[in-house]
């Protein structure tokens, strides 16, 4: 069984932490949908799992911010302008990989848009996701390539298949080392 984080509401009129990437706006995940933690040093990180919502850049928010979804991820990137979120801290282990020993070696980057709907992978985010992601390798020295960038059908266990196969990795991959 996966432990709960519970972490004491924010005082009121207490400012929202700043977001681990400058370029991402803080909408946090519900605490009961994270683990609490302290990463790098009690978990070393070693992969960022790439994966899409399925649903709108709104929805996804929602679902991570309602009390016992059991789900999240670290970052949100929205489809039109590449928009970026920051939903649970980098420090602490989102639940998205399905998969507890990758959960807690990851930083997960949801995407808005359907596996098999062309017009939701847009040039503004696919640059956005990959100045991300390349900050996030830079931080933490992992590698940028395709050992270490995954996607969440590669996540041992799972029963996903995104981001799925209009996914253009060699784009992406090109993207990631160019920034």
């Amino acid at each position: 069984m996966v432990p709960y984080a519970l972490l004491p509401a924010p005082r009121a009129g207490a400012l929202a932490p700043a977001p681990d990437y400058p370029l991402g706006e803080w909408q946090p995940a519900h605490a009961s949908n994270l683990t609490s933690a302290a990463r790098p040093g009690d978990h070393p990180l070693d992969f960022v799992v790439i994966h899409m919502t399925q649903t709108r850049y709104s929805n996804c928010l929602a679902v991570f911010q309602e009390q016992n979804r059991h789900v999240s991820a670290h970052y949100l990137v929205r489809s039109a302008d590449g928009h970026v979120a920051q939903c649970v801290r980098e420090s602490d282990i989102a639940w998205h990989a399905g998969n507890w020993e990758y959960n807690t070696r990851s930083i997960g980057i949801e995407h808005e848009g359907w596996v098999d709907r062309i017009g939701y992978f847009t040039d503004a985010m696919y640059e956005s996701s990959a100045r991300l992601t390349a900050a996030i390798c830079t931080r933490y020295g992992i590698p940028r390539d395709r050992a270490h960038i995954i996607a969440h059908y590669e996540v041992p266990g799972t029963d996903h298949t995104d981001p799925g196969p209009l996914w253009d990795w060699t784009r992406y991959m090109r993207l990631v080392a160019a920034a």
